[in-house]
């Protein structure tokens, strides 16, 4: 059964890996929006919201403030990345649905394939793609002054949590590709996720919203897993934040998985008049 499940898994993925060189367009388009934000915020934005937030191995702005520009490029990139795989997240909800309005997973559920492998698929997918739209974030972002200030080793670190993000994230959005009733309600329904990453410490410290907000800004899951970025990327101390990051990611990934499973055996099987 295991190897039916990796046979079959690579074989849907290589048909989303057919996809993404249909239309490459779509991992840029998913890159360019992070990119757009990443510059309005730093070149807008940074030069105010940078002061006085003391980034570890950054450079004093201008009059010698412990902040500044440079200082919110480092504070902000974490956010960023995650607004990139959240990206990925709603363009795979997307392909899901299409699947699913074209009656092909239907056509799928009458073939000798393992269950998990159609879902298996689009996930790993999702994740070369992230990996993908991160690297051309990546290249932007050591353009307009970001300096990691940690060893490799951790630079690895943090891409291995950022590939567990996606992982969760992408599970997450299959299900809601599959729940939904249209593409256009799958366009819509992962922007919470986006909505999730501006409510969190990516873009500025939770001390600075109103008591309730910031309450629920330091108990979702997005601000331990921009502080143990930050902390991978910067040296700060990364106390529990790594294993609570960890932890949401793990926690996200099986409840989709066991949803978007459930949702899959839902689906009729559809016979073939032929």
């Amino acid at each position: 059964m295991t190897a039916y499940l990796f046979t079959d898994s690579m074989t849907m993925l290589r048909r989303s890996f057919r996809r993404m060189r249909r239309y490459p367009s779509l991992t840029f388009f998913i890159a360019a929006i992070p990119v757009v934000l990443l510059l309005l915020f730093v070149y807008v934005f940074g030069g105010t919201l940078g002061s006085g937030l003391g980034m570890p191995g950054v450079s004093a702005g201008p009059g010698g403030a412990a902040g500044g520009r440079e200082a919110y490029i480092a504070y902000v990139i974490p956010g960023i990345f995650l607004m990139t795989v959240a990206g990925v997240g709603q363009g795979t909800a997307i392909t899901v649905a299409m699947d699913m309005t074209s009656g092909i997973v239907a056509r799928f559920r009458t073939m000798a394939i393992a269950r998990a492998a159609v879902l298996s698929g689009h996930v790993i997918g999702s994740v070369v793609q992230a990996i993908l739209a991160l690297v051309i974030v990546v290249v932007v972002g050591f353009l307009v002054g970001f300096r990691p200030t940690t060893e490799p080793i951790a630079w690895l670190a943090a891409l291995g949590l950022l590939a567990l993000v996606a992982f969760a994230v992408s599970w997450l959005s299959v299900a809601l590709g599959m729940v939904s009733g249209s593409v256009e309600t799958a366009s819509n329904l992962p922007m919470i996720l986006l909505l999730l990453v501006f409510l969190s410490s990516a873009f500025v410290p939770t001390a600075s919203m109103p008591e309730p907000l910031a309450w629920f800004a330091e108990h979702q899951p997005f601000t331990p897993i921009t502080e143990a970025l930050r902390s991978l990327l910067f040296g700060i101390p990364l106390r529990d934040n790594g294993v609570i990051a960890v932890a949401w990611c793990v926690v996200i990934s099986v409840a989709a998985y066991i949803w978007a499973l459930r949702l899959y055996e839902r689906v009729p099987a559809q016979v073939s008049a032929v």
